[in-house]
């Protein structure tokens, strides 16, 4: 792709975007196959994709396209049903297109492979029954198609309405009135013709030359506009030609209009002339009429149509509309402009060093005493926190396109497996690191296959446990405390805590004698190798997946859990940080060393008091007005080789993930801290209980604090008390 020219590059990143449209808008049909907006997003991406492939020569895309779009043309026509069958057609269509896309752009000028054209021919027969004939149509082809109007729709009440008003000189030029009004029947049913006469001068005055004679005429016929005009355009000198569509072809004008491409969206005229609703001649003498009248005077295009009785003032209506809507989307995508990922992220790194410079300039300030500088150095420090914030803000993105993908797995899988599965998603507009977002795909995607494959029953057992036929799957996704929660959730058959904690005890992972929780048992799930299902499938079943999902997700600082009730459904929560560049931390020190607290995990800062509080010094647990609290020396976990001097005066650091809470006991309090998270490198980097480092102001090093890792593994050092926070 980076050989590529840029308008080749533009016209790749379009296409995928339209086809990722395409195939959204598809499955959402599968739950309102009447939507109309849904039907208009797919005939809108094979129309632009053929478009734009005509633009660059490839022609193999482009004839694979008009089949797709004269399919959908009908459907949005309402001339054929939308179906199970076209929704998967059209889906493998959406595939393909992608495929012939790739060829297009990466074997310029060399013919298509085999398996393409076969696959091509394949798809064509499945849309439209008949063999692909090869080529793109011409243009007189495709407008005929376009305008074609179904003649069993026509009926005595809904006529065609021409008005013929001849000048005076028409006779003597040889025009011959009834001869145009004998050659309509050639086109179709002349109803009724009314012959109306201006106000005749007296008998004396009359002139036997002069053509005295109008017609009104009442014609039933599915010509379009265009050709009922062309019947006289040897007489448009002669005769002012009006010719107003019937009823039907009011709102089949309606509709294409709201169908009409936005790249087609130009002026008032000319869209009118695209759905055939106006001839060119019709707006250029309106247009004549208009620049003739004076300025003050003059009336807009669409208030002169209706006024002369050329065109309804629906349509004219509609027209106006959609020229606002595209010209509102027009105006809010010119706000938006593509950013490299690259430079993004290195505008993240420099503002990262920003913060540390900016720390580092505070702490001169204070240790030198520069009150002059003093307020300098305040409002440095708050345009750096705002500029942090702004710079984190670009990257974030929501999270709903994420998930928007699982409805083709959900799609594809249900149907592989014959179920029927409906996928429900919530918190779409949750936002967080787009590097968070890329990573965390991964892990859902499998969480999302084993929802599909363990979770939902077919609907026979579902019918038989009293649920409905139709399995549902949940995503959800919303903030918590400075940290983003993901949850999924399905309402299948639930997980069977005897046959896991039995085939962990055949795996040897516990003792058979072992008591666990409910928690700690669903936590075995994530233990490499460990399956319930007895067959293995081309989706689970290997006891390969869940402990990389675990250590995936772990990887971004984040924790899993599982709660799951036997016959009711199984739910995973997920807790992931916003970012991976930068946090608002809380500084403590413990032992001569400094540590970072992710902020959002802080909970309160209390003194530790023994005189007041029951501390239990072995089982490390201390009553916090009648709570129970785990808690954690840092100084201990971190330096437990050294002899530990305790300080007079210790306090408790309270910290909260997810619904549990512990205190880290340190010995001094330095507040919140901007924190710069830098990588440990790869001989540090699987330390338990350490997410990363930062650099302070003073060119120290304090390593950041990973809260749930550091409670995991105090808990694997048999420390009782803490075996209180399961599913940490």
């Amino acid at each position: 792709m980076s050989d590529m020219n840029p308008a080749l590059e533009t016209f790749s990143q379009e296409v995928d975007e339209l086809l990722t449209a395409m195939e959204e808008a598809l499955l959402g049909l599968e739950g309102a196959p009447d939507d109309a907006d849904c039907i208009n997003s797919i005939f809108r991406a094979m129309h632009t994709i053929k478009g734009s492939s005509g633009l660059f020569g490839f022609d193999d895309v482009v004839a694979f396209t008009h089949e797709a779009e004269t399919v959908l043309d009908r459907v949005r026509n309402g001339e054929r049903l939308i179906d199970a069958e076209l929704i998967s057609v059209l889906l493998a269509c959406k595939d393909h297109t992608a495929q012939l896309i790739q060829h297009v752009l990466f074997n310029e000028g060399e013919p298509l492979p085999e398996a393409l054209q076969q696959q091509n021919q394949a798809l064509i027969v499945r849309l439209t029954g008949v063999p692909a004939a090869g080529g793109m149509p011409s243009t007189q082809e495709e407008k005929a198609d376009h305008f074609e109007v179904d003649p069993n729709t026509s009926n005595s009440s809904d006529n065609w309405v021409i008005s013929l008003a001849f000048k005076k000189d028409a006779l003597r030029n040889g025009m011959d009135p009834l001869s145009f009004i004998r050659y309509l029947q050639t086109l179709g049913k002349i109803i009724e013709v009314i012959i109306t006469m201006p106000a005749l001068p007296r008998i004396e005055d009359m002139v036997p030359e002069d053509c005295y004679l109008n017609f009104k005429i009442a014609f039933n016929s599915s010509a379009d506009k265009k050709t009922i005009e062309d019947v006289f355009e040897f007489a448009e000198d002669d005769c002012d030609i009006h010719i107003l569509p019937p009823n039907s072809r009011q709102e089949h004008y309606v509709q294409l209009l709201a169908n009409l491409p936005e790249d087609q969206v130009k002026r008032l005229g000319e869209m009118l002339v695209e759905i055939g609703a106006l001839t060119e001649k019709e707006v250029a003498n309106t247009l004549h009429e208009q620049r003739e009248d004076d300025d003050a005077e003059a009336k807009p295009l669409g208030e002169r149509l209706v006024e002369k009785n050329i065109l309804q003032q629906p349509v004219i209506e509609q027209a106006l509309k959609k020229q606002e809507a595209v010209k509102q989307k027009i105006n809010k995508e010119s706000n938006y402009i593509r950013v490299d990922a690259a430079k993004l992220g290195y505008l993240i790194n420099l503002v990262g060093e920003l913060v540390i410079s900016g720390a580092a300039m505070r702490l001169m300030v204070d240790k030198h005493g520069l009150s002059d500088v003093d307020d300098v150095a305040s409002t440095m420090s708050h345009l750096v926190e705002d500029i942090r914030d702004t710079a984190l803000q670009l990257r974030m993105v929501q999270i709903g396109e994420t998930f928007t993908r699982f409805q083709r797995v959900v799609h594809d899988v249900s149907k592989e497996l014959g179920k029927q599965i409906q996928l429900q998603i919530t918190g779409g507009e949750s936002e967080l690191d787009k590097t968070v977002v890329e990573k965390i795909n991964d892990p859902l995607t499998h969480l999302v296959r084993n929802s599909l494959d363990h979770g939902i029953e077919s609907p026979e057992v579902r019918v038989r446990a009293g649920k409905p036929e139709k399995g549902t799957i949940q995503l959800n996704a919303y903030h918590d405390s400075g940290r983003i929660v993901i949850q999924i959730s399905d309402d299948g058959k639930g997980l069977d805590p005897e046959r896991i904690v039995a085939k962990a005890i055949a795996k040897g992972l516990i003792k058979p004698d072992q008591v666990l929780s409910k928690s700690e048992i669903y936590s075995l799930i994530f233990e490499p190798g460990l399956s319930t299902k007895e067959e293995a499938s081309n989706l689970s079943g290997r006891g390969v997946g869940m402990d990389v999902v675990k250590r995936n997700i772990e990887a971004l600082r984040g924790s899993v859990s599982v709660d799951s009730e036997l016959g009711q459904g199984t739910s995973v929560t997920i807790h992931l940080p916003l970012t991976l560049a930068i946090i608002d931390g809380f500084m403590v020190e413990a032992q001569q060393e400094r540590y970072i607290i992710p902020l959002s995990m802080v909970e309160e800062c209390v003194e530790m008091n023994s005189d007041e509080w029951q501390i239990d010094d072995v089982q490390h647990y201390v009553n916090l007005r009648g709570q129970v609290l785990p808690y954690l020396r840092l100084g201990d976990f971190f330096h437990n080789n050294k002899k530990h001097t305790r300080t007079e005066r210790e306090s408790l650091v309270v910290v909260r993930f997810g619904e549990a809470k512990a205190g880290f006991v340190v010995d001094e309090l330095h507040g919140e801290n901007q924190t710069v998270i830098k990588p440990l490198g790869k001989l540090f980097e699987n330390l338990d209980g350490i997410g990363g480092a930062t650099v302070l102001g003073s060119g120290d090093v304090a390593l950041i604090l990973d809260v749930q890792g550091l409670i995991h593994h105090a808990k694997k050092r048999a420390n009782p008390a803490l075996a209180l926070l399961s599913g940490v």
